[in-house]
């Protein structure tokens, strides 16, 4: 089962995501542009998900977090 890509940054941070990267840094836009591609891939992650089971990680967080 596809687990999803919600972020929860009041986990484990007092401190906002947002807030400890500033608006101008580069990681920005490579985020912004790795988000796009990872949304066109989801239909075929989806494909390659059981409807059953215990939610993994989604890929998305995983192809992002080795890329950033």
């Amino acid at each position: 089962m596809r687990g999803s890509d919600e972020r929860s940054g009041a986990l484990f941070s007092y401190v906002d995501l947002e807030a400890r990267v500033r608006p101008d840094h580069p990681l920005r836009t490579i985020r912004r542009l790795a988000n796009a591609a990872l949304n066109d891939l989801s239909r075929d992650f989806d494909a390659l998900y059981t409807s059953f089971g215990r939610p993994s990680i989604a890929p998305e967080r995983l192809l992002r977090a080795m890329l950033l």
